[in-house]
């Protein structure tokens, strides 16, 4: 007797479909599983084995074939524990006589006792089942609320191996899960880091409303205890709303990755991520045997965060070049290649020379001059032209950390942050994977940050007698296009440029 079940796995972040083939024949118990089963995988069989007698269903003590199709890719995981159980059942033909496998998608963990574990990776599988076509998916009651975000597909949770054949033999005797896309984003936490509770660094915020409105890239230069970190960790609080494709998209990493929050089962807020910096380029960027996404792909459509640049190790930061620079991750072994999503914006944080005080009027700086320049030096022209805003943060005074008055809530500053990207929306609505200024190539750079004779006067003064360097031109012209939006000015006018050349601060230093 053969049987047939329908299940699914992730290459990248995107689904493929596995047909678990199980034949029963002879009288000799044996077990056999093919089709490039891996680790969790090949481990299936005890698993398997003993859920099913302990659920109370007869184990056909007979030679079992188990083929996992395509046979040509390797099959990681644990999610294919459910589906065999379900085919060595079906195959056995007494406790499961099911005509709806060819429907529904199968997949879950096995503990012994027969009932089901989470599983990593349910978002982009349900939207490859609904591509492909079919009824369902039957998956652990713990994933569901995760795979009911994709419509026009039912969604069977079941807490066991007896639940699960229960509905496949009798298909109404649960219900399928249904949410509500609105009510998950309204289940998004109130903002607990709000710019209100910053003290002073009134131009720093202002620069980081700029950041968030162009999409702009930046670093944060000031002594210990500034405040670096407290800014950058309400960054993604000003940050428009997340769309739900955006939040789609987003949630399959997460899903794949399997830190997805399953109580509300979509990301719901843009993500921040903050990797130490003693992580690995493989952890930074993704890899491994079988290649995961690393934090780059994991701050997709969100933040991530650096603290201490300097102090990441320089193959690590170049291997940001490629994301930073296409919004996604290509990563090659001999067996495949994968392609993860990765547009994100960089927040860099570092102190402005090795002893921390070179800008601190409180304390004495330690540094050489040539101490101060390797420090600096440390992060590469071709990476640092990719931050468009460099942000000099000095340190707070005591007048500033007395105030008993709040400054402004983020919430405010996301309204504006919103209503220039708009205005980006509106202007970029024509060209392919441009949302925002930072994303200008050299032919729309021309084209939509014409200035003023007078204005050129003093961009071509700034780069001259302020010792700004050639690549921190077209940086000055995207950040100016940017504050000029936030004016809701169509045209940039001399205070605009102004203010923009004062976010280059580590040019000057660099030259």
């Amino acid at each position: 007797m053969i049987a047939n079940v329908l299940s699914s796995a992730i290459l990248g972040i995107d689904a493929y479909i596995i047909k678990v083939e199980v034949n029963l024949e002879g009288s000799v118990p044996k077990f056999f599983m093919v089709g490039l089963p891996e680790g969790a995988v090949r481990e299936s069989k005890e698993r398997v084995i003993t859920a099913i007698k302990n659920s109370n269903f007869r184990y056909p003590y007979r030679r079992v074939t188990v083929n996992l199709a395509p046979a040509d890719i390797k099959k990681e995981g644990s999610a294919l524990d459910l589906p065999i159980a379900i085919g060595i059942l079906a195959a056995e033909g007494r406790d499961l006589r099911s005509q709806v496998l060819k429907d529904y998608i199968v997949l879950g963990e096995l503990s012994l006792d027969g009932s089901l574990c989470p599983i990593k990776g349910v978002l982009p599988i349900a939207i490859g089942a609904r591509s492909k076509g079919l009824k369902g998916i039957v998956l652990p009651e713990e994933n569901a609320k995760e795979a009911a975000i994709t419509e026009d597909l039912e969604v069977i949770p079941v807490n066991n191996l007896a639940q699960a054949v229960e509905f496949l033999n009798e298909p109404t005797s649960i219900t399928p899960l249904k949410i509500e896309k609105d009510t998950l984003f309204s289940q998004s936490d109130r903002l607990i880091h709000d710019f209100a509770d910053v003290k002073g660094q009134a131009q720093v915020k202002r620069a980081l409303e700029v950041a968030a409105a162009g999409g702009h890239n930046a670093i944060m230069v000031g002594p210990p205890g500034s405040g670096k970190t407290m800014l950058a960790k309400r960054f993604s609080g000003i940050l428009p709303d997340l769309l739900l494709e955006e939040a789609l998209e987003t949630t399959k990493i997460h899903s794949v990755a399997g830190i997805l929050t399953r109580e509300v089962g979509i990301v719901n807020k843009r993500p921040f991520r903050s990797p130490h910096h003693t992580i690995s380029d493989a952890g930074l960027i993704g890899g491994g045997q079988i290649p995961k996404p690393g934090e780059v792909s994991l701050a997709h459509h969100g933040v991530l965060f650096l603290d201490e640049l300097p102090e990441f190790k320089k193959n690590v930061l170049e291997v940001m070049r490629q994301p930073m620079e296409n919004g996604e991750v290509t990563i090659s072994r001999a067996a495949m290649s994968l392609t993860y999503p990765a547009n994100f914006m960089l927040i860099a944080a570092m102190n402005p020379c090795p002893c921390g005080y070179a800008t601190d009027h409180k304390n004495t700086c330690t540094c050489s001059p040539m101490q101060i320049q390797n420090y600096i030096s440390r992060i590469s022209g071709p990476l640092m032209d990719r931050i468009d805003i460099h942000i000099e943060v000095p340190a707070v005074d005591v007048k500033s950390l007395s105030e008993k008055e709040l400054g402004e809530r983020s919430e405010f500053i996301q309204k504006r942050v919103g209503a220039a990207r708009r205005i980006q929306n509106r202007r970029f609505e024509q060209k392919k994977n441009i949302f925002c200024n930072a994303d200008m190539d050299s032919k729309l750079l021309r084209k939509f940050t014409k200035i003023q004779t007078d204005s050129e006067t003093l961009l071509h003064s700034a780069i001259e007698k302020l010792g700004l360097s050639a690549r921190a031109y077209d940086r000055i012209l995207k950040v100016s296009r940017t504050i000029a939006d936030l004016d809701d000015v169509s045209e940039i006018q001399t205070n605009h440029l102004a203010e923009a050349i004062q976010y280059r601060s580590l040019d000057r230093q660099t030259l």
